[in-house]
């Protein structure tokens, strides 16, 4: 993948000729402002000379035009799954076969003696009595058959906590241990998917059996299966998990001592204010980006005007891969977010010809002239970037400097909440202006007008439409750069790169920034509709980089500036494996503070482990498949026949494990897999089948009396949802059924610091009450890390021991995690038709059919799906975060609890949520599942991850969502593809 070398933006100013003949005279390259993704072509008619197309660029030397650091997506790993060899239905130990209550463990455990062994076909002598001989210079070498086995006979049945595996070379990569009591009838004990030879070990056996075998189902290498020595060991206080006194969760019964909201403070910081003159001031952040909006793997040139690899020969759609736009640069963290500021006077009294003042806050010194303003989209060879640029940078020498490889441009403190840094002074006469790398904007530029040509590609018609005084509602595409020096980052103690790209966003005069969309002629920026804003004015805009992977992961669009900050370091621990302080993605300094703070038992190591991408977790697809992507909550019954937290398990089950004096990865029997599939068809009123499947579950360990299977949901929106006024949420809620017998009633739960009751919003059952409580609740459930408000593990069992405080998550820790999920932003609705380019072939994700979707709204409503899936909200003014007030969003949950029927129960009570109850999902991002997930694997609808389309978790609707799922069912063709294009487009 090769991008064009681009050098140094600089926005032009239109009254300096002679700066501008100089610089042309010793410029080598071309400028980002005229340059093009692909094949640029020069324009056939030249704007007006006031308004120059190419500004002015800095030779092209490694001094001084260092080209930014070309950053590709990370890669997904997909994640191992059992192979085609394992596809009978697990048959877990039964009670019979367990150990027996009261077994005694407060002793290490014994060596057990094997009576004998036996095995499949062998390899020459390597008999099976080899593998118990106690020699490690023998062994047991079976035939090359993946199904060979070996099995061990005790003679009587014996109670076993553990086995140890020695392999030679030849070992399993894929296997079962299994147990019996008449050596015909086998119940499977543990399962190992990727099997890495050596010694493995097998921990909390909990088997009381005569017999145990090894049954092979995939080798490692060509030849069979070799054990030097196998091993047992009866139960004990070193290989067996001790039963743990546990307590039941307790939640209110009601909301009737609901606390009242808090009192409305300052937001952490603003984003916009007026001034007493009715200046308008809009603050936002910015962060260091690999490429530029519209670039992706192809050249997007149009019709007669390059190369276009965005198609074939025949014309037919072609994919040569991402661009690198939305994904993080390295140390994206660290030194390389800023601020930027709009000092707009479009809508004081008395203006006619407004101005826009534009300061920069960055972390570090910076060359001058790192922006631009305005698309090319007058030049058919400018399909991948390119700006027009006009403006004045107030002092030139901070450009001109950059030649010399001087960063000219100091780092200014971030200005007053509510007030301008320089309100008096300004610079150079420039109210409002920090210093001489600030800019001043007042018009739009001069362009070539555009008429079609023979190809239907809008081009110069040898017109020009002269430049103008800005006016209120004109949409400007900014984008500015991080152009620093090695010696100023040097000054900041950073090694790393010294240019990046950033944002392109579109701020509209007299209003402020605004998601945008590409339209006609070649992706010009416009600011989408307000109906497409599903996260508000802080909708993510749409992707032109093939980036879809990322869209879970982008901030809001009106982000502040120094928010920007706290989210990036958000980012980082949520990306920080929490026992190595590894980031999961390449050429990020290790997080030193995060190093050992996850327990012995866990289900994954960093959140973005089971959130893909920041979406949902891998759907159970497979038998055998391990479910640590998911969560497992686990529940006993208590002597008055309640639900109390198990006491293996306690309130969740935590399937991976690690030694805690090596730190070595081991399997004690904790583990949670896809038992089976319960598969059933039914029709729809049309006559189309639909097969529904339903996952079965087995556990390693004991089964517990109640258990619910949970999938990670996705990350966006939380803090807009957390904004919602408590009073809206209750007014939704009833306390009769309506016609089709919906209800929907809230949950409550205890703050888990405060004690206070409050209404519940997050998880599958709305038991979580904040995004604090929720980013604590999971970081301990899920990946074994405590934090102030879980402080230590004993909380695992239902009851925290309240002066107990185990190394963890600290308050700033968890602050920046809850702070980064409040401010995800949401993807605007995929509804409107992008003006690609001519010939170019649109991109999946925004080839959509609006007239289509729009019918699939009103089906969607007229099925009375919005019932439930409320279209719209407003969040209050009660969010610490300005980003997040008074919003208008499109979330499609009411955050209520319904009961969904038998078919969606799992029987988990957890406060006024039943058995057969769930939250209302939110919908918004729902079209980017797959896009999201990537290679990663897999991932499903609803609560299990079972539905593995959108019309079967439609179809599994029952209860109070019975009499949509009905209507749905009798949709014609056409309006049931109309409502799922609407749900994709979400």
């Amino acid at each position: 993948m090769t991008y064009p070398v681009e050098m140094p933006k600089r926005p032009w100013r239109a009254t300096a000729p002679t700066l501008l003949a100089a610089l042309i005279a010793a410029a080598l390259g071309t400028g980002c402002g005229g340059g093009g993704g692909g094949s640029a072509t020069p324009p056939s008619a030249e704007p007006p000379a006031t308004q120059p197309a190419t500004p002015p660029s800095a030779p092209a030397s490694s001094a001084s035009a260092p080209d930014p650091v070309l950053e590709l997506p990370p890669a997904t790993t997909p994640v191992e799954l059992p192979g085609s060899g394992s596809t009978t239905p697990i048959s877990q130990l039964p009670v019979s076969m367990q150990l027996p209550a009261g077994t005694d463990v407060s002793k290490p455990g014994a060596v057990v003696r094997v009576s004998s062994a036996t095995s499949s076909a062998v390899e020459g002598a390597n008999t099976a009595g080899l593998a118990i001989d106690g020699s490690m210079t023998t062994r047991w070498a079976s035939a090359k058959d993946d199904a060979a086995w070996i099995q061990f006979d005790f003679g009587t049945k014996t109670a076993l906590g553990y086995v140890s595996l020695s392999w030679e070379n030849a070992y399993g990569k894929e296997y079962a241990i299994e147990g019996s009591d008449d050596g015909t009838t086998w119940y499977q004990i543990r399962y190992v998917t990727g099997g890495k030879g050596g010694t493995e070990e097998f921990f909390n056996l909990n088997a009381f059996v005569r017999y145990v075998r090894v049954q092979g189902v995939a080798r490692a290498t060509q030849y069979g299966y070799s054990l030097f020595e196998v091993s047992f060991k009866s139960p004990g206080s070193d290989n067996t998990l001790p039963a743990i006194a546990t307590t039941a969760q307790q939640f209110p019964a009601d909301g009737s001592a609901l606390a009242p909201a808090p009192a409305v403070q300052a937001p952490l910081e603003t984003v916009q204010f007026t001034l007493p003159d009715g200046t308008l001031v809009t603050r936002f952040g910015m962060v260091g980006r690999s490429r530029h909006a519209r670039e992706r793997g192809e050249d997007w040139n149009e019709i007669g005007f390059g190369v276009n690899d965005t198609v074939d020969a025949a014309g037919n759609a072609k994919d040569k891969g991402p661009g690198a736009y939305l994904n993080f640069v390295a140390n994206y963290f660290k030194n390389r977010t800023w601020g930027v500021e709009f000092i707009d006077n479009s809508r004081v009294a008395g203006v006619t010809k407004p101005t826009i003042i534009v300061n920069q806050y960055y972390q570090q010194a910076q060359r001058g002239g790192g922006h631009s303003f305005f698309r090319r989209y007058d030049t058919p060879g400018v399909t991948g970037y390119g700006w027009m640029s006009p403006g004045d940078l107030l002092d030139d020498t901070t450009y001109t400097d950059g030649f010399k490889d001087v960063a000219s441009c100091p780092v200014i403190k971030k200005p007053p909440q509510d007030a301008l840094l320089s309100p008096n002074s300004g610079y150079a006469g420039v109210k409002g202006a920090n210093d001489g790398c600030s800019v001043v904007l007042d018009t739009v530029p001069g362009h070539s007008d555009l008429s079609a040509n023979a190809d239907g590609v809008m081009v110069p018609n040898g017109k020009t439409i002269a430049s103008r005084a800005l006016k209120v509602g004109d949409a400007i595409e900014f984008t500015g750069s991080f152009f620093s020096t090695r010696a100023a980052m040097d000054a900041v103690g950073d090694s790393g790169a010294v240019r990046y790209y950033t944002n392109e966003v579109t701020y509209v005069v007299g209003s402020g920034l605004r998601p945008w969309y590409g339209v006609q002629p070649r992706l010009m920026n416009a600011p989408l509709p307000e109906e497409t804003l599903q996260g508000g004015t802080g909708s993510v805009s749409y992707d032109y980089a093939d980036n879809g992977a990322f869209m879970f992961q982008q901030p809001n669009n009106q982000i502040g500036m120094q928010n920007m900050q706290r989210f990036v370091e958000g980012r980082r621990l949520i990306h920080t494996d929490m026992w190595t302080g590894e980031h999961n993605e390449s050429g990020n300094d290790r997080n030193d503070a995060a190093v050992g703070l996850q327990g012995p038992r866990f289900n994954k190591s960093s959140c973005f482990a089971c959130h893909i991408g920041n979406g949902r977790s891998l759907a159970p697809t497979a038998i055998n498949q391990r479910l640590d992507t998911m969560g497992v909550r686990a529940a006993a019954l208590n002597a008055d026949g309640k639900q109390v937290p198990h006491p293996t398990y306690g309130v969740a089950v935590q399937m991976n494990a690690r030694s805690l004096s090596t730190g070595a990865l081991q399997d004690w029997g904790t583990g949670v897999r896809v038992a089976g599939f319960d598969v059933r068809s039914v029709k729809l009123d049309d006559g189309t089948v639909v097969e529904l499947s339903k996952p079965r579950v087995a556990f390693d360990g004991p089964t517990p009396a109640a258990y619910s299977l949970r999938s990670a949901q996705p990350m966006i929106g939380m803090g807009l949802l957390e904004a919602v006024p408590d009073a809206d949420i209750l007014a939704r809620a009833r306390t009769t059924p309506d016609a089709d017998g919906v209800v929907g009633i809230a949950n409550f739960a205890y703050d888990p610091e405060t004690g206070v009751v409050r209404l519940g919003r997050y998880g599958w059952k709305a038991s979580k009450v904040s995004l604090r409580h929720q980013a604590a609740g999971a970081a301990l459930q899920d990946m074994s890390v405590t934090s102030p408000v879980f402080p230590n593990r004993d909380c695992l069992s239902g009851k925290c021991t309240p002066s107990k405080v185990e190394k963890g998550l600290t308050e700033d820790d968890l602050t920046l995690i809850s702070r980064y999920l409040a401010l995800l932003g949401v993807p605007a609705q995929r509804s409107q038709v992008s003006g690609f380019p001519k010939g170019v072939s649109p991109l999946p994700d925004l080839d959509v059919n609006p007239t289509q979707v729009a019918s699939g709204a009103r089906v969607f409503e007229a099925s009375r799906c919005t019932t439930c899936h409320v279209a719209s909200m407003k969040t209050g003014n009660g969010s610490e975060f300005a980003e997040l007030r008074n919003q208008l969003i499109k979330p499609y949950t009411n955050l209520l609890l319904h009961d969904m029927g038998a078919d969606m129960a799992d029987g988990f009570v957890e406060g006024r949520a039943t058995g057969t109850m769930w939250r209302t999902s939110a919908l918004w991002g729902i079209g980017y599942t797959e896009r999201v997930a990537g290679a990663a694997g897999k991932v499903g609808y609803l609560h299990d991850g079972r539905a593995r389309t959108l019309t079967e978790a439609i179809m599994w609707h029952g209860g109070e969502g019975a009499s949509s799922r009905a209507r749905f069912a009798a949709l014609s063709k056409a309006d049931r593809e109309a409502l799922l294009a609407f749900l994709k487009s979400l």
